[in-house]
């Protein structure tokens, strides 16, 4: 396997709305999707969208907001009240085939590949195995198959 595009990096909320603002008024963010529950994750999402070079996409920003305290972002923002970087996420071809490179080399892979927010499969390798870093796996979307972002 070899690294790929860097797609996005979420960033958890405790207010979508006010985030939405915040990259809208202070950073200028001109392309933000239309928020959406992600009910398999637990999430309210949307994301910012920023400029690329030559007209290429550039990377996302993924906004999370729980739609439950006791998701897996419900319990992060317990521990980071203000919110921040949650994860991030690097698109592959295959993901079936990223899931068995990473467990070949002994990565803690969380659950099975499963639809994400830009409805093509993820998984989650754990921070413990990942430099720190809860990291998302995507398969990389395929022309005209962007749901969401």
């Amino acid at each position: 396997m070899k690294l790929g595009r860097l797609n996005h990096i979420g960033v958890a909320t405790p207010d979508l709305d006010a985030s939405i603002a915040f990259y809208r008024d202070v950073m200028g963010a001109s392309d933000i999707t239309m928020p959406f529950v992600l009910e398999s994750q637990q999430v309210r999402v949307c994301f910012v969208n920023t400029p690329g070079e030559n007209g290429a996409a550039g990377t996302q920003i993924e906004l999370l907001q729980p739609t439950a305290p006791d998701s897996a972002v419900g319990k992060w923002l317990e521990k980071n009240p203000l919110g921040g970087q949650h994860h991030i996420c690097f698109e592959v071809p295959d993901i079936y085939a990223a899931k068995a490179w990473f467990e070949g080399q002994g990565k803690h892979v969380l659950g099975e590949p499963r639809i994400g927010a830009h409805g093509t499969p993820i998984i989650f390798v754990h921070p413990k195995d990942m430099g720190g870093m809860l990291t998302e796996i995507m398969e990389k979307p395929k022309p005209g198959n962007m749901h969401h972002g």
